[in-house]
């Protein structure tokens, strides 16, 4: 396995409403507000590009960044996105947090059903629907679609990902082939929820996965069975931020692509911002935030 190479990063804010600190997260809606994006003038803009849509004006504004970045440092916007409501969220609102994180989420289930490797309600799949709806409207606006994609291989992720993207009117969509981030024979670069006690974050068997979602790219390290999980240790916020730190390095050390889509959990997203310098922006189930990533470092040679 390839060893992640270390990187510095950082985010560039003042591009999408999520970077303002007066925007409330809670009540914030990514579908109504462009994803966010600023309405405002780039220092790429030319008389002839004034009457663009503001998402061509951002793409080039990505373009003459990294057109004008000092040797090895590199400009990447990633479309982070959170799974719909699982059958887990319904659970913990049942139980309340407290009761839900010291009994009910060490078990497999309750009278309702499981919620190991938990799936999607009704609403999470209307909240990927949603999302995809965004994604529809934005096109015709000429958002920068995603060059790459990576989904966690938990079920409610790949779900996610399957309604949003397959088939969609972007590139790369039909098929979709997204890359199931989960390089885990040392424990690292994984796309994946908290890890350890939950069972709702045990991962499924990747035949299981392989035949829910067939076309579907697995790493070459992908076991069978998941030997991670451990069902009497809970990952520390610190150990998830540097295991999602170490993942970000790892995409950016082998991905030359700008423009790339994360699907992946609460937990994850939030570890993600915060390795990054982002301020502090929960999703809500099926939310998306796009952010500005400046990549400072070399690059590993290739062989």
């Amino acid at each position: 396995m390839r060893k992640a190479t270390s990187f510095k990063l950082s985010t560039l804010a003042g591009y999408f409403l999520q970077d303002d600190p007066s925007t409330d997260p809670d009540t914030f809606d990514y579908a109504k507000s462009n994803f966010g994006l600023i309405r405002r003038a780039y220092g790429s803009e030319t008389e002839e590009s004034k009457e663009d849509s503001q998402w061509q004006k951002f793409s080039r504004e990505i373009q003459r960044l990294n057109g004008q970045a000092e040797p090895n440092t590199r400009y990447k916007v990633l479309f982070l996105g959170r799974h719909g409501e699982g059958v887990h969220n319904v659970a913990e609102k049942r139980y309340g947090t407290k009761a839900w994180d010291e009994y009910w989420s060490l078990l497999d289930g309750d009278e309702y059903g499981t919620w190991v490797d938990a799936r999607l309600t009704d609403v999470g799949i209307s909240q990927a629907k949603t999302a995809r709806a965004a994604w529809e409207k934005q096109v015709k606006h000429s958002i920068p679609t995603p060059e790459s994609y990576y989904v966690s291989p938990l079920i409610r992720c790949c779900a996610t990902a399957q309604v949003t993207f397959d088939e969609l009117d972007m590139p790369l969509t039909k098929p979709f082939r997204p890359v199931i981030k989960e390089a885990n024979l040392i424990g690292m670069q994984l796309l994946r929820e908290t890890m350890g006690e939950h069972t709702c974050d045990r991962r499924s068997p990747a035949s299981t996965i392989a035949t829910e979602f067939p076309q579907y790219q697995f790493e070459a390290d992908f076991t069978e069975e998941d030997l991670l999980w451990d069902a009497k240790t809970r990952e520390s916020n610190e150990d998830r931020n540097k295991r999602l730190f170490e993942l970000l390095c790892d995409i950016f050390a082998s991905d030359d692509n700008v423009f790339l889509s994360l699907t992946a959990h609460s937990g994850a997203i939030t570890s993600i911002l915060e390795v990054v310098g982002h301020r502090r922006f929960p999703l809500q189930t099926g939310g998306v935030i796009p952010v500005i990533v400046k990549v400072e470092g070399n690059r590993p040679r290739s062989k």
